[in-house]
């Protein structure tokens, strides 16, 4: 059963991930990897290896769902330093931002 429950969520996450990429324009997409180099780099450290924010490294993220992250993306973490980036992204680019993150589009 828990092999069942992992596998429905790793194939949603991959879902959601492709959907993402889908809904994102190309342009827009190179866009935001250059918005994660440097307004993300800028605290989580330019190789994502952490710094006043957390790692956003591949094996930090496997930790959280999908879903975790694009919530953090955009609402924020209260009590951190870390805004909430709702006012300049959609849904769909924070989808993005956080499949590109995890390793799940290029």
């Amino acid at each position: 059963m828990r092999m069942l429950v992992a596998t429905a969520g790793v194939l949603a996450f991959a879902l959601a991930a492709g959907s993402a990429a889908a809904e994102v324009a190309p342009a827009r997409q190179e866009k935001l990897k250059d918005m994660v180099a440097q307004d993300c780099g800028s605290c989580h450290g330019m190789t994502r290896q952490g710094g006043l924010g957390s790692p956003l490294r591949q094996e930090d993220l496997a930790k959280l769902s999908a879903e975790a992250v694009i919530e953090t993306i955009m609402e924020g973490r209260p009590g951190t330093p870390m805004p909430p980036w709702k006012a300049m992204l959609t849904r769909e680019e924070a989808a993005w931002i956080a499949a590109y993150l995890m390793g799940e589009v290029q």
